[in-house]
């Protein structure tokens, strides 16, 4: 389930059981639902697709800079080469190699295909013709989110403005 603050932005993705915990105890309301019900003995409720926290949650202003992984960096990257645009075979590659004095952050890191990898080696991008398409950098905070549920939920699309629709799928009943 996808978890919003107090100011509609998104900020986590939780399970089901934690979901339904948080509006138990009043501390979130549904803001969107799915078609079934989550039921107990005494009670029932609609299955929460989106929740959104009543209480402002403070988040630090460098949560974006988290620790870099390969599923991050293909989710910033839409899950394609930078230099050919394949989908397939995915590694990572730093732009300006390490043995070259490239750093391992954000801004040197870019998804790539294997051969792709293996044709531009330890060389720069200028001496293998060989340039991302686009510039890497730092990923949105939303990345994050799709790196925690891959197949985003139509119903978190409205939440999550820049996240391609390729990775959309119908909401679950």
């Amino acid at each position: 389930m996808l978890v919003l603050n107090a100011t509609f932005e998104p900020i986590n993705v939780c399970t089901v059981r934690r979901a339904a915990v948080l509006l138990l105890k009043e501390k979130a309301e549904v803001i969107e639902g799915g078609t079934s019900e989550l039921r107990s003995e005494l009670t029932s409720m609609v299955r929460p697709l989106v929740i959104r926290l009543l209480a402002f949650v403070k988040l630090p202003r460098d949560r974006h800079r988290r620790k870099i992984t390969r599923r991050a960096v293909f989710a910033r990257d839409d899950w394609t080469c930078q230099y050919c645009g394949t989908r397939t075979g995915l590694t990572v590659d730093h732009v300006i190699p390490r043995s070259k004095g490239g750093s391992s952050d954000w801004s040197n890191i870019v998804a790539c295909c294997a051969p792709c990898n293996r044709r531009k080696g330890d060389r720069l991008p200028k001496q293998a013709n060989m340039h991302p398409a686009s510039v890497p950098g730092p990923p949105s905070p939303n990345v994050f989110i799709q790196v925690a549920s891959p197949r985003i939920p139509v119903a978190w699309q409205r939440w999550l403005p820049d996240l391609r629709t390729s990775t959309a799928i119908p909401d679950a009943a």
